[in-house]
């Protein structure tokens, strides 16, 4: 489908509003709470039903709530301009959230989400070495020091370290790969249209597989209570409306501004380890945490502040968590 060129399309008032940094902290705060709830509550129903079954609510909630959204503005606000470009940043963030939901079913929440924070040190190394970009070395210091708050958080001989920690690791892969796509090309597409068609791409992909999986969703479904029906709306409704609030947030504030407040994921997720399963990180893994924390908020500002000096941000391409 051919979409609109920029200049052709109706101003959306939330992206042209006027700006408000204290709203949008507040809105990036609450993505992070929404993530880590998210986070949180797949690692609990993980414990009782198919990963698969979680996925599946996740984008399929997404694609519904979405295109109801959509539906308001028209059938124009459906148009792509890169069709391609929409299916391979659907399929890389559902391979993120596929590492994120297996991956939690083997570790701690917190940890999991500082290991996957790594994903501005992931940027600036693809940036370097497949983009041939110029890397300073304040931006290669904080590559060192992010790794090394990782080394701290699942250091060898730890608790947390074993083969598990591929996932978190994946995760920042597939995700610096989306980050660097989206940043190329997402500048021709409106940011509602293109979380309308994730949600669809994940969609569609997760029912292909439960259709060859030996897992009978529709019967898993079925048997489930009415307590898990809920956290599985919950799970689809975390992930909606957390990259909902990044969308709506950078309507209000420069990216540079909010991003270094979305590694507040990392407080949020601990919190959520702490009540619903009784798991405190120990000081090794929270100061850890912290140095994760800090050199990731200062990469994604530097990152930021270069972007912005050569071209406008686009919407889409600034999450620093996938989910």
């Amino acid at each position: 489908m051919a979409g609109l060129p920029p200049a052709q399309r109706a101003p959306d008032p939330i992206m042209t509003r006027q700006q408000h940094p204290a709203l949008g902290i507040s809105l990036i705060l609450l993505m992070a709470a929404c993530f880590a709830t998210l986070d949180t509550t797949v690692k609990y129903v993980g414990a009782a039903l198919p990963v698969l079954v979680l996925l599946w609510s996740r984008y399929l909630f997404q694609a519904i709530v979405m295109a109801g959204w959509l539906a308001r503005r028209g059938k124009a606000a459906f148009r792509v301009a890169r069709p391609g470009f929409q299916l391979l940043r659907g399929a890389l963030l559902l391979s993120t959230s596929c590492m994120s939901f297996f991956g939690l079913q083997y570790m701690p929440v917190a940890e999991f989400t500082a290991v996957a924070m790594l994903t501005p040190v992931v940027v600036t190394v693809l940036a370097a070495t497949v983009l041939h970009e110029r890397v300073s070395l304040l931006r290669w210091a904080l590559v060192g020091i992010g790794l090394l708050g990782a080394l701290l958080v699942v250091r060898p001989g730890g608790a947390v370290f074993g083969w598990p920690v591929v996932f978190p690791l994946g995760l920042t892969l597939a995700y610096g790969v989306f980050q660097v796509l989206t940043s190329r090309l997402s500048s021709l597409e409106d940011p509602y249209t293109t979380h309308f068609y994730t949600g669809l791409v994940g969609a569609v992909v997760v029912s292909l597989g439960a259709w060859w999986s030996p897992v009978a969703v529709v019967d898993v479904l079925v048997a489930a209570s009415p307590a898990q029906w809920g956290l599985l709306c919950l799970i689809g409704a975390m992930g909606t409306i957390g990259h909902l609030c990044l969308i709506l947030a950078l309507g209000t504030a420069p990216a540079s501004t909010l991003m270094p407040f979305s590694y507040s994921a990392l407080l949020f997720a601990t919190l959520g380890g702490m009540l619903v399963f009784g798991h405190l990180p120990d000081r090794w893994a929270l100061t850890g945490m912290l140095v994760i924390a800090a050199a990731g908020a200062a990469s994604v500002w530097l990152n930021m502040r270069e972007v912005q000096r050569r071209h406008p941000v686009p919407t889409v391409a600034l999450d620093t968590v996938g989910d």
